[in-house]
């Protein structure tokens, strides 16, 4: 069933919420939500459960996280703890069960200066998280909104989650896509779409680490030799890190920031190094781990310095496997049915969809708004593109619902 007429009554509904939309994303985003702010994000939270409420879901729970683990300014461990995660499920017992994920947390924190939305022209909304993801989170609604209206909605169940911690790895939230691949066949995320519509079709996987150098304080006039320089040695260390790009295809290693030192008249005795590292395969992984563990063999047998290496993968690649194919293909039907052409491409970046596809869950993750400049003070979103991307998910769970689309059960 490719004619679009059977489906029209009820994508005409989301129509008829287009200024709604734009409006519900230019409040969400003067909603300071930087992942580490939980006040903003427990007012983001209560944001959403109030909009979602009108799904007339069977549950609707607030899930606690557990705290982040992470090395501060002095080497040390420390938790930090995380925002709420919301999780909505409705009809459970059906069949047919989707996952629907998006983020409630942005790179913006409390003290960033980019804070409150604002209309360049009527088309063009910049603000924090419009695009990533506030903007998806509304296109979600609105999809599920108009499904819930139509004849097929008693044939397919759906599980929502909203999580606070996306942007920093999903460390706390993972558990939840483990939880949910168990009951969903298929998965759809409202990451944005590339400006011109593009989704994101291969995904690296990504690891976060640190490495932590001690060295031995001195006085820097009258003791300088017997100072050992956590810096100097953090230098060889990086020098080793960046030697290591190019040895193995699409593999990155990118030292993102250096820590330590104080007055200039002491020989410093700690330096940390942090670094993201991106890895095309499952098997680069441990490749990494290899070159890391070499690295820090370099300084094992030198007196007084000490090299100590702290965290990890926190999401594997998404390749675009048959599974994975066969859904961005069906979507692709979807939007040619709304006139809308539907193009994919592998990206570096990574997002929740990497870890839902960990999990054994094909998905498409940009099914959010057309945009750009996330993660930047210039970030926007195109407002026209909030209906015609609400009509394309909520056409494609139609599909799915009415059996035109075959998914695992």
């Amino acid at each position: 069933m490719t004619d679009l007429s059977t489906y029209t009554p009820h994508l005409d509904y989301i129509d008829s919420q287009a200024q709604h939309m734009a409006h519900l994303v230019y409040q969400w985003s003067g909603i300071n939500s930087g992942s580490y702010h939980t006040d903003g994000l427990a007012r983001m939270l209560q944001a959403l459960e109030d909009n979602f409420l009108w799904l007339h879901a069977d549950s609707v729970e607030r899930i606690e996280l557990a705290p982040l683990k992470a090395i501060d300014s002095l080497g040390r461990e420390i938790e930090i703890p995380l925002g709420q995660a919301l999780r909505i499920r409705k009809r459970p017992s059906a069949s047919r069960q989707v996952f629907l994920g998006g983020h409630m947390d942005t790179v913006f924190g409390k003290d960033h200066p980019f804070q409150f939305p604002h209309f360049t022209d009527e088309n063009t909304l910049h603000g924090p998280g419009v695009a990533d993801l506030k903007g998806g989170l509304v296109v979600m609604l609105k999809a599920l909104e108009a499904f819930e209206k139509s004849p097929w909605a008693n044939e397919l169940g759906w599980e929502i989650v909203l999580n606070p911690d996306e942007e920093i790895g999903s460390q706390g939230s993972d558990f939840l896509f483990k939880e949910a691949a168990t009951r969903c066949q298929l998965g759809m995320i409202y990451e944005p779409a590339l400006a011109d519509g593009t989704l994101a079709g291969a995904r690296k996987g990504s690891g976060n680490f640190t490495f932590v150098v001690r060295g031995k304080a001195a006085h820097a006039g009258r003791d300088f030799d017997k100072g050992v320089n956590a810096i100097v040695a953090s230098a060889e260390l990086i020098a080793a890190l960046a030697a290591l790009n190019g040895t193995r295809p699409e593999v990155t290693i990118n030292v993102g920031k250096i820590e330590g030192g104080g007055p200039l008249n002491m020989v410093p005795d700690l330096a940390i190094v942090r670094l993201n590292v991106r890895v095309r395969e499952r098997n680069d992984e441990q490749w990494i781990w290899d070159q890391f563990d070499s690295i820090c063999g370099l300084f094992r047998n030198r007196n007084d310095i000490s090299v100590h290496l702290h965290g990890g993968f926190t999401r594997a690649p998404k390749p675009m496997a048959p599974a994975n194919q066969q859904l961005f293909e069906q979507v692709q039907i979807t939007g040619n049915m709304l006139g809308i052409d539907v193009q994919w491409k592998a990206t570096g970046g990574c997002c929740d969809g990497n870890n839902l596809w960990s999990y054994g869950v094909p998905n498409i993750d940009t099914l959010g708004v057309r945009g750009g400049l996330i993660h930047t003070d210039e970030e926007w979103m195109a407002v026209d593109s909030l209906p015609e991307r609400a009509k394309l998910s909520a056409l494609h769970l139609m599909r799915v619902a009415s059996g035109q689309v075959e998914i695992g059960t």
